[in-house]
């Protein structure tokens, strides 16, 4: 299920109760941290996030993928982050949430995003040329910004596979690049590739082996050449360790998984990266918890005691990174 003919009846994000990304990041800038970035596609997720959010009184931005979108139904997922505004004003003490697209691929989707109530939006075209990334990501600003909405661009290739974005192979940023690209494209933020990848299985590690390092030399070099500009890692799961050895323990099988150590992106997030996102760490969580319930209770058949459980782990995640990973509670 995809779009429906509710797409075309355009809303602002303001009327759902969202906000850009603009100030949220020159906070995240001044005060080194990073805004966290979670995908959600169902409701327990959703709600996960913002219980986790507002209890550690940080910002958020929720993203929504474009195999999300159409999981979930474009429509339907308009209401449910409206929801989790109402929901969150209900808990008392809202924090600011924007609504993100992540790996937009086409200028079309992003314009269905924005006319649909996104209050900001990525345009992914680092694939392409540079000439073409250019004039991609300028033609999403061009429509995004008469509409207040920010758009984030990307320089640079990330490996691994997650959700329906896969390279085979990682290209670094080129910091040459950067300055040429924020110019000419207007974006308000730049997704960069300095050794995080997408997925579980981001690194292939023999035995004995540690994950390599990100690549900070090219990060203070971009910083150098667009400074204050704001800065986005994608493929940031950590991938712990305790949730794999759970999922395998409760019969799943999964075997050579690897992520990016908290203490780097804890170190990131102190510089001009000021989102990071995550999305695998949330699947394995909820995944561990399920198969948990299955294995201890294999006669259970409500979802509701199998995915309330998961939801409660979520939340006990969520709340670690913005404390520990992101430095981004307390920040409201």
């Amino acid at each position: 299920m995809g779009n429906t003919v509710a797409d075309s009846k355009t809303v602002s994000y303001k009327e759902l109760g969202f906000v850009n990304t603009r100030e949220m990041f020159q906070d995240a800038m001044k005060n080194g941290y990073a805004v966290p970035a979670y995908n959600f596609n169902n409701m327990e997720q959703l709600q996960a996030i913002i219980t986790a959010c507002v209890g550690s009184r940080s910002p958020v931005i929720l993203q929504v993928s474009k195999g999300a979108r159409d999981y979930a139904n474009s429509t339907l997922l308009r209401w449910m982050g409206r929801g989790a505004i109402e929901m969150m004003k209900e808990m008392g003490k809202p924090v600011p949430v924007a609504l993100h697209l992540d790996h937009g691929d086409t200028f079309e989707l992003c314009k269905s995003c924005i006319d649909s109530g996104f209050s900001s939006v990525m345009i992914d075209a680092s694939s392409k040329p540079f000439a073409e990334n250019v004039a991609l990501t300028k033609k999403v600003v061009e429509y995004a910004h008469q509409r207040d909405v920010t758009v984030e661009g990307e320089l640079g290739v990330l490996a691994g596979i997650e959700d329906e974005v896969s390279a085979e192979k990682s290209h670094y940023t080129d910091p040459k690049d950067v300055e040429a690209f924020v110019k000419q494209t207007g974006a308000d933020s730049l997704a960069i590739s300095i050794g995080t990848s997408h997925g579980a299985y981001k690194f292939k590690l023999k035995p004995g082996q540690s994950v390599p390092p990100l690549r900070f030399d090219i990060l203070k070099e971009i910083e150098k050449r667009i400074p204050g500009f704001p800065i986005v890692l994608h493929g940031s799961s950590s991938v712990p360790p305790a949730y794999i050895e759970m999922i395998n323990k409760y019969g799943g099988k999964m075997e050579g998984t690897a992520g990016i150590p908290e203490e780097q992106l804890r170190q990131a997030a102190k510089s001009a990266v000021c989102k990071i996102n995550i999305d695998s760490d949330g699947r394995l969580v909820m995944t561990a918890a399920v198969r948990k319930v299955f294995q201890e209770k294999p006669g259970e058949f409500d979802p509701r005691k199998y995915l309330g459980p998961a939801r409660e782990e979520l939340i006990k995640m969520y709340m670690d990174k913005n404390e520990k990973v992101l430095g981004s509670a307390g920040r409201c």
